[in-house]
């Protein structure tokens, strides 16, 4: 079974890639998808319903969505082959774009919008550096010349990532993407499934509930406003 690991903002257009991926693989591979979200997804009973592929969701609630993925990831891999899927979309929610769900073994997509600003890829770091390939939507909503700005911005992040431009509704340029996905390889061993990267840092008295304002009155890795960009600060 191949792991596809799609991240990117919200409403950057990652459901929309899905939906074309789908489409374009449906009739030689069986599909499963997981949606990962905080409070409230839709889009597993959307894709269930126009494709009638297996597809479910989980929500993270208080955990950070990509730490969630993480730790659920064992068990999708499970339900998926369970399902009969051979290939398994797992869409993050990507809310803060520190984190990067990416997997060794998997396919890590990440989905950016051409409009979201020539500056929005110096701003995402590790879901962009990590990633495999960029895709660009809303393509047909900027001129040449901003498209050109934004696919530069990309490569200085990650000069070697792959970038596929398309606007995911009319699917125009989804072929390279497929194309990608049909040349990546199976899940060898889930046992040694790995994150890319190394996430954020979950260790401050904010993590655990505390609720106050100043760094005086919390202790792990503080930040201060001026002088040491982070310190450890004991009890």
């Amino acid at each position: 079974m191949k792991l596809i690991v799609i991240a990117g903002p919200p409403s950057a257009g990652k459901t929309a890639v899905v939906r074309q991926i789908v489409r374009n693989l449906q009739a030689t591979a069986a599909i499963a998808y997981l949606k990962i979200d905080v409070v409230r997804a839709f889009e597993d009973e959307e894709l269930r319903k126009e494709f009638g592929i297996p597809a479910r969701k989980v929500y993270s609630g208080d955990l950070c969505p990509d730490h969630a993925g993480i730790m659920v990831m064992r068990d999708a891999i499970a339900w998926a082959a369970g399902e009969g899927a051979d290939i398994l979309i797992v869409e993050s929610a990507g809310l803060c774009l520190r984190c990067s769900p990416y997997l060794t073994q998997s396919l890590g997509i990440v989905v950016i919008s051409a409009v979201s600003g020539t500056h929005a890829p110096l701003k995402m770091g590790p879901m962009i550096a990590l990633a495999d390939v960029a895709v660009v939507t809303r393509i047909d909503l900027v001129s040449q010349a901003e498209k050109e700005v934004f696919r530069e911005r990309i490569l200085e992040v990650a000069p070697g990532i792959e970038i596929v431009e398309t606007n995911a509704l009319q699917g125009t340029g989804m072929r390279y993407l497929i194309r990608r996905i049909e040349e990546t390889g199976d899940i060898e061993d889930e046992d040694t499934i790995e994150v890319r990267g190394v996430p954020p840092l979950g260790v401050c008295t904010i993590c655990v509930g505390k609720k106050e304002i100043g760094w005086q009155r919390h202790f792990g890795v503080v930040r201060k406003l001026d002088g040491a960009d982070w310190i450890f600060r004991g009890e």
